[in-house]
């Protein structure tokens, strides 16, 4: 393995700084992670870039939940991919189903033109695609750089037989890039398992908010989540993965 590739998923300024200090290759940017992500404002790219030196890929999606999209939300996609564009991103990451499961190759193919020099990745969407040999010759034939995806599992690790085969049918036509559960643990095993040499991952852990006043009994957030629990990139599990990566590809 000559080359490898850290790409670590941020959604604040914050987890971009720590990303960085841990040596990531570039991050994924986005919003909310807590609900699997969704577009960033252009404000948080700005400021990702004024306070690292990082290569910026940005994650387009314009709502949570699935990625079968009506043309307003389509418009929307296409002008961020435009935004992003001219605000000088290095990719854009996207993904758009039909109601059958099937890629909407029409409008892929409407992103990747307003992308323009722009890389771009099609993102988890794939994982819930009807057949991902097919989707895969389909983004290969669109010209899209790079397939995230956990193999049509919630883990890597979980879908890993996909992820060899997806790799191996591939054949340096396009980046296959492993997500889903991702740490230096799990890298380790699926190096030598798949021969992927691309990964993706939050390294994310929790913090205390600083609030010290907490209203009992209101809360703002997401039912199921402590609203004074707060996400954010642990450098030293990025710096963890790197470091493996490198001695690997020695």
């Amino acid at each position: 393995m000559k080359n490898y590739i850290l790409e670590t998923c941020v959604d604040s300024i914050l987890s971009s700084i720590e990303a960085e200090k841990g040596g990531a290759s570039r991050v994924e940017l986005c919003s909310n992670l807590v609900i699997g992500g969704v577009s960033p404002s252009l404000s948080l790219f700005r400021q990702v870039r004024k306070y690292t030196g990082l290569k910026v890929r940005v994650l387009l999606r314009p709502r949570y939940g699935d990625y079968c999209y009506n043309q307003y939300e389509f418009e929307e996609l296409k002008e961020q991919v435009e935004m992003f564009r001219e605000e000088g991103a290095d990719g854009v990451v996207v993904g758009i189903l039909n109601p059958d499961g099937t890629l909407n190759l029409e409008q892929l193919a409407e992103l990747k033109q307003a992308a323009g020099s722009m890389e771009t990745a099609l993102h988890r969407a794939f994982d819930v695609c009807l057949d991902p040999l097919s989707a895969l010759e389909q983004a290969i034939e669109l010209q899209y750089d790079t397939i995230l995806t956990g193999g049509q599992a919630l883990s890597a690790w979980t879908g890993r037989d996909m992820l060899k085969i997806l790799h191996q049918k591939s054949a340096g036509r396009i980046e296959i890039l492993a997500a889903g559960g991702i740490c230096r643990n799990v890298i380790e095993k699926l190096v030598p398992y798949t021969g992927i040499c691309s990964y993706h991952m939050s390294g994310k852990t929790e913090i205390e908010s600083a609030m010290t006043y907490r209203k009992p009994g209101a809360s703002m957030g997401l039912p199921e989540r402590d609203e004074y629990k707060l996400l954010k990139t642990d450098s030293t599990q990025i710096q963890s993965a790197v470091e493996f990566l490198r001695s690997y590809s020695d």
